[in-house]
């Protein structure tokens, strides 16, 4: 892929990751160009660490968040649990899952929320390591009650850092030189 122009940022809403990226995988639709976006990755054979090298070209040097399409597992094949463990720690639900809602407000996705903890269950020692899993709703179902598409999620992983995204930080009106406050004085 050829090099991003300055200021390009891979910023996908949640609604772009479940109804555009998400529902393409699933159908088989612009495979080759969303591989390259968001590549299909068994994430919990990585530490959390090591996933940001794993990544689509889009993400690839991104700091702050990587996104990979993960394949059902083998166990939740036969109705049993996903595990969420690696060789140095495990994933942990933080909350409830929660509906991710298009622009209409109609449900088109569940999101849940995951820490990485290093050590063994359940004691292990909480990490800034963040994901959030989303499921794609079924597009026609019949009942009241959504219906989940299991075969394949989308994560996105994160850092926590306590600051804002390097893009939105904003020198405080503290910080700005004498000349810079009495210019923005003007403007206003």
């Amino acid at each position: 892929m050829e090099e991003m122009p300055p200021g390009y940022r891979f910023y996908p809403t949640e609604e772009e990751l479940v109804c555009f990226y998400l529902h393409s995988q699933l159908e088989g639709r612009r495979m080759s160009e969303i591989n390259r976006v968001i590549p299909l990755l068994d994430i919990y054979r990585f530490e959390p660490w090591q996933l940001p090298k794993q990544c689509g070209e889009l993400c690839y040097g991104d700091p702050e968040q990587w996104f990979f399409f993960v394949p059902r597992q083998e166990r939740e094949v036969r109705g049993g649990k996903p595990s969420r463990t690696t060789a140095s720690g495990y994933w942990k639900a933080t909350g409830s899952p929660s509906y991710v809602h298009s622009a209409t407000g109609k449900v088109i996705g569940v999101k849940k929320s995951m820490v990485f903890y290093k050590g063994k269950a359940p004691i292990g020692k909480k990490t800034k390591w963040k994901m959030n899993e989303y499921k794609a709703i079924k597009q026609d179902y019949p009942t009241s009650v959504p219906q989940l598409r299991h075969e394949l999620c989308l994560c996105r992983v994160y850092v926590v850092s306590g600051s804002l995204r390097a893009f939105d930080r904003r020198p405080l009106v503290t910080e700005m030189s004498t000349s810079s406050r009495e210019i923005a004085t003007r403007i206003v």
